[in-house]
C-alpha cells in the first residue's frame, strides 16, 4: 500500500514538471501503459491473500484515477500554452505598410488593336473573322495572287498540305464576306497571321487589321479621307499623312501610306533612330479592289467599286511606342510591358 502511495505521488510530480505533450505522454505510459508500473500492480494481485485483495484493487484504481485526471489537466494546459506560443510566433504587426496588389494591364499589342477597331468602328465599319488555316483559294487565288507570285512559295508561306495554309494576311475575310452578302459593305478583318519570317523587324506570328469597303461609287478620294482620319485618330489631329504610288495584286491602283515621323516630323532630322532622317514612315498599304477580286465573288465591277488596306498591328504598335524590335512584345518581360 506504501508502493501505491510512492507511485501516485512520483507520477503527479512527473506531470507537473512536464514542459510539453511528449514529456507527458511518456509519464502516462511510464504509469499507465501496458507495462506501466501502476499497471504492474493490478497485474500482482492475484499473488496476495483474498483479504488483502480488494484493498489493494481499490487503492490502485483510486490512483490511476487521480493520475488519469492529473495527466488530463495537464494535457490542457500544456495544449493551451503551445497554442499562445503558436499564435505569438504567428502574429502580423498592422502596423507594417502593406505590400499592394499590382493591377493588370491590357498588352500592347492588344491595346493597339482595340484603339484600331474603335476608330474604325466609329468610321461605320463592321467586324468580320475568319479562319487562321486557311484555304489556298481565299489566302491566294481568290483574291488575284497569280501562282508564280513569291508569296506563295513555301520559303514564305506555312503549307499544311496541298491545299491549305497558315493564312498570310486577313484578307481572305474579304473573300468570304463579300461570297456571303452584297453591297454596300465596310468591313475590318483584326487577327493573327503567319509568314516564315524572323528578325527584328518581323516575327513568324503577328496580327493585321485589314478592311474594305464595297459600293456604287466609291472613289479614291473615299480611301484616303477614311485612313487619313484612321492615321490622325491613332497618331494625333496634326501628323501629316501621304500617298505613294504602289502595286498589289488585289488592288489597282494601289498606294503606301505613310504618316510623318513622330519624332522629328516630315522635314527629317539625320541619325533621327524612328524615320533614319527620311521624315516619314510607312504605315500600310491599299488601293481600289481589282475587278478581278469582284468578279471571282460575282460582283458586277461595272456596278460596285470599292477599295481594301491592309496593316501590321506590331508596325503601328512600334511606332506609335518607339519600340525597335518586335521581339520585345513576345518575351513577357514585365520591365517592358509596365511601361503600357
Amino acid at each position: 500500500m506504501e508502493k501505491i502511495k510512492q507511485l501516485q505521488d512520483e507520477a503527479l510530480g512527473l506531470i507537473r514538471q512536464a514542459k510539453d505533450l511528449a514529456e507527458l505522454d511518456s509519464v502516462r505510459i511510464r504509469f499507465l501503459g501496458k507495462k506501466g508500473e501502476l499497471t504492474e500492480v493490478l497485474k500482482s494481485l492475484g499473488s496476495l491473500s483474498p483479504e488483502e485483495r480488494p484493498k489493494v484493487g481499490a487503492l490502485v484504481n483510486e490512483a490511476k484515477v487521480v493520475v488519469e485526471v492529473a495527466l488530463n489537466d495537464q494535457k490542457v494546459s500544456l495544449q493551451a500554452r503551445e497554442q499562445q506560443q503558436k499564435i505569438a510566433s504567428e502574429k502580423i504587426d498592422i502596423t507594417l505598410p502593406g505590400k499592394g496588389i499590382k493591377q493588370g494591364k491590357l498588352h500592347p499589342l492588344t491595346q493597339t488593336m482595340e484603339r484600331a477597331k474603335d476608330i474604325f468602328l466609329a468610321l461605320g465599319f463592321e467586324i468580320e473573322e475568319g479562319p487562321e488555316v486557311e484555304l489556298e483559294y481565299y489566302n491566294f487565288d481568290g483574291l488575284n495572287i497569280p501562282a508564280h507570285h513569291p508569296s506563295r512559295d513555301v520559303d514564305s508561306t506555312f503549307v499544311i498540305k496541298d491545299d491549305v495554309v497558315m493564312r498570310t494576311h486577313t484578307s481572305p475575310v474579304q473573300v468570304r464576306v463579300m461570297e456571303k452578302r452584297q453591297p454596300p459593305l465596310a468591313i475590318v478583318a483584326p487577327g493573327r497571321v503567319f509568314r516564315r519570317d524572323y528578325d527584328a523587324t518581323h516575327s513568324p506570328v503577328f496580327h493585321q487589321l485589314e478592311g474594305f469597303l464595297v459600293n456604287k461609287n466609291v472613289t479614291f478620294g473615299d480611301l484616303k479621307g477614311i485612313l487619313t482620319e484612321f492615321l490622325r485618330q491613332m497618331f494625333g489631329q496634326e501628323k501629316k499623312v501621304r500617298f505613294r504610288p504602289s502595286f498589289f495584286p488585289f488592288t489597282e491602283p494601289s498606294a503606301e501610306v505613310d504618316v510623318e515621323c513622330l519624332k522629328c516630323g516630315s522635314e527629317g532630322k539625320k541619325g533621327c533612330s524612328i524615320c533614319k532622317g527620311t521624315g516619314w514612315l510607312e504605315i500600310l498599304g491599299s488601293g481600289m479592289i481589282d475587278p478581278n477580286v469582284f468578279k471571282a465573288v460575282g460582283y458586277d465591277p461595272e456596278k460596285y467599286t470599292g477599295f481594301a488596306f491592309g496593316m501590321g498591328i506590331e508596325r503601328l504598335a512600334m511606332l506609335k511606342y518607339g519600340i525597335d524590335d518586335i521581339r520585345l512584345f513576345y518575351e513577357n518581360d514585365l520591365r517592358f510591358l509596365e511601361q503600357f
